[in-house]
């Protein structure tokens, strides 16, 4: 097949060599060389959609780093043994909470009174719990915040001792 081509091409040869590209396709050709070249023009939603990746991206970083910097830090983390007292005092805690609102319908101006004492000292034990978060000694916040459960727990337990004091009181009243 190749020797059928190759004769075609020389008994073609004179041909091929006169004819030349035609003149409108050298005045298209000179036309596209006179022309400046076009710019790609970058339409508005691509700048949008690549303005979005980026703000998108930056977003995903800054809120990781955020994250991990201000990864909460707890009693239990600077010490164990805190740890534990703090999950005994907070479970001992509540449970006399409990015992207190079962007297809040009998006296529920004392309770009141009482509830608001507590409530003092519990935004002391919220404040030192921001402390820890940033103090240089956390050791010795988180001693301070044991401490703070530790007063908040004698103090239940004193008004709870109040508390049957005064129907102890109102039952021999009644006699």
């Amino acid at each position: 097949m190749s020797d059928k081509l190759e004769g075609f091409i020389k008994e073609n040869k004179k041909q091929f060599e006169v004819g030349g590209p035609s003149d409108q396709l050298w005045n298209r050709i000179a036309a596209e060389l006179d022309k400046k070249p076009v710019k790609k023009n970058i339409r508005l939603y691509q700048w949008l959609s690549v303005a979005a990746m980026l703000v998108l991206s930056l977003g995903i970083y800054f809120g990781y780093q955020h994250k991990k910097i201000n990864g909460e830090i707890i009693v239990a983390d600077i010490n164990p043994n805190l740890g534990k007292k703090e999950v005994r005092f907070t479970s001992l805690i509540e449970e006399k909470r409990d015992s207190l609102q079962v007297f809040a319908n009998s006296d529920p101006e004392l309770y009141k009174k009482f509830m608001a004492d507590l409530g003092k000292i519990d935004a002391d034990y919220q404040e030192l719990k921001k402390q820890l978060q940033t103090s240089p000694n956390k050791a010795l916040v988180g001693k301070a915040m044991m401490k703070n459960l530790e007063i908040q727990l004698q103090m239940i337990s004193q008004q709870l001792y109040i508390i049957n004091q005064v129907n102890q009181y109102k039952k021999e009243s009644i006699i």
